[in-house]
């Protein structure tokens, strides 16, 4: 069973997207767990502080180390050998090539969710990857969390339920997107699903969607 923790702000961004559709079967099969870990439980002082104003000026509020490295030391604790993820503009582009490599890690994955302007770089001291899902900026690292994770679990053996589901979609070659595909009933409002997908030619049917697959464009 692999094992994601998640140290975030808001902990209950998480709570539809855990217990629905496939993260939900996930757990069920056994396949993962999730631990929501609350970074304000770990805030400084009467206020539970968790920010600050960042030295040198500037607009905004960075989250502070002493939280972050608590935080993260309560996680390890939990899983010593996981893979500290820090979700971020400056990290590698995520791709579906990383999504299967991590869905095959043997090890658990703990996400650190930053807010506000950013967080103290000392934190990058204590994280092992740094991902972006785009080159956009959002306002917390909880929805790239949450694009990543589902790209991940999903892929973990007996997820998807089907043997070549993951194989055929888009981006599992890292060249290609998935073909077009339809489904009952045969005309809808005047639009017909093409000849060849009802011929029953599996030979012609590989072709057609071979030749329908588009080509990834950067």
């Amino acid at each position: 069973m692999k094992k994601i923790q998640i140290i975030s702000l808001f902990p209950e961004m998480f709570e539809g997207v855990l217990h629905n559709s496939m993260m939900w079967k996930a757990q069920q099969e056994g396949a993962v767990s999730f631990e929501l870990i609350n970074l304000r439980d770990f805030g400084l002082g009467p206020r539970k502080q968790v920010d600050d104003m960042p030295y040198g000026g500037g607009d905004g509020m960075l989250l502070k180390p002493e939280p972050l490295f608590a935080a993260i030391e309560k996680a390890k604790q939990n899983d010593p050998t996981a893979v500290v993820v820090l979700p971020t503009p400056r990290g590698k582009q995520w791709k579906q090539a990383i999504a299967r490599e991590w869905s095959e890690l043997s090890t658990g994955l703990i996400f650190v969710c930053a807010r506000y302007e950013g967080y103290d770089e000392r934190v990058t001291e204590v994280t092992d990857e740094q991902v972006r899902v785009g080159d956009y900026v959002l306002t917390g690292g909880e929805l790239p969390t949450m694009t990543i994770i589902d790209s991940v679990v999903r892929l973990i053996p007996g997820v998807l339920g089907g043997e070549t589901s993951a194989e055929i979609e888009s981006f599992a070659d890292g060249q290609t997107l998935e073909f077009p595909q339809y489904t009952r009933p045969e005309v809808f409002e005047g639009r017909k699903v093409p000849d060849v997908l009802l011929s029953g030619h599996h030979g012609e049917i590989a072709r057609w969607r071979a030749e329908n697959s588009p080509k990834i464009e950067d």
